[in-house]
């Protein structure tokens, strides 16, 4: 008796376990949406110091990494966890959740905190975001985004960029160099959202409903889309 008793006891502990795992990433997930709304109304609020209608309006997939940590001393590193969206057919698809991680090295001291703006701006771009794990080289496949209400015509990022990113510190955006970071899927988040396993190509592709918990964001998203290409077509009138 005592036997059944302990192997009970065992297995109540281990479920309780689960289930508080399961809320705490449920709720973390939760928070990184609405965190990733306010900054893509931060965008939205600062058109002469945010991201260019036209890239705005041109992107492919956004991908909002709120709260990016980086520093160290010495061996420098990045990390943070996102939401992405893509654009298809019938409008963005449901959100899929990443990772951003990778090292640097140079003389570094401090941590900061920053939210992160990723844009895919081709096809090629966006194959490399539905393989679920890739490295930014910086070989022409991500550059710093150029920031203001309008790109300048001299810039080339329309040409073979892949990814434009951008970083917003103090409320301020500005282009960032994030060259060997490595971005890939976050199963723990999905899991947690959707309440199981989906394929993240599956869900950039529009395949996914979106659950209810991430509709603030979704709005957010087509918000800051349309909004874009509204300014840029009036932009075009004049």
């Amino acid at each position: 008796m005592k036997k059944i008793t302990s192997l009970l006891l065992i297995g109540f502990t281990a479920l309780a376990g689960t289930c508080a795992w399961a809320g705490s990433a449920r709720q973390d997930s939760v928070e990184r949406l609405q965190k990733s709304v306010d900054v893509l109304q931060a965008i939205m609020s600062t058109p002469d110091k945010g991201i260019p209608e036209e890239v705005l309006s041109g992107a492919k997939c956004i991908v909002v990494v709120p709260n990016l940590i980086k520093g160290g001393f010495i061996l420098g590193g990045k990390h943070g966890r996102g939401v992405a969206s893509c654009r298809t057919a019938n409008g963005w698809s449901a959100p899929a959740f990443v990772s951003v991680g990778g090292g640097s090295w140079g003389l570094q001291i401090g941590v900061e905190g920053v939210d992160l703006v990723m844009l895919v701006m081709n096809d090629q771009g966006f194959q490399h975001l539905l393989s679920s794990k890739f490295e930014l080289t910086g070989e022409g496949s991500v550059a710093a985004g150029p920031v203001g209400r309008h790109a300048s015509a001299g810039t080339d990022w329309k040409m073979n960029t892949e990814m434009l990113t951008y970083s917003r510190s103090k409320g301020v955006f500005a282009g960032l160099t994030l060259e060997g970071a490595v971005v890939e899927e976050d199963n723990d988040s999905t899991r947690a959202i959707y309440g199981k396993n989906r394929a993240f190509r599956s869900i950039l592709s529009g395949k996914v409903a979106t659950p209810k918990s991430a509709e603030a964001f979704m709005h957010a998203v087509s918000e800051a889309g349309q909004q874009a290409r509204v300014a840029e077509v009036n932009e075009q009138k004049k």
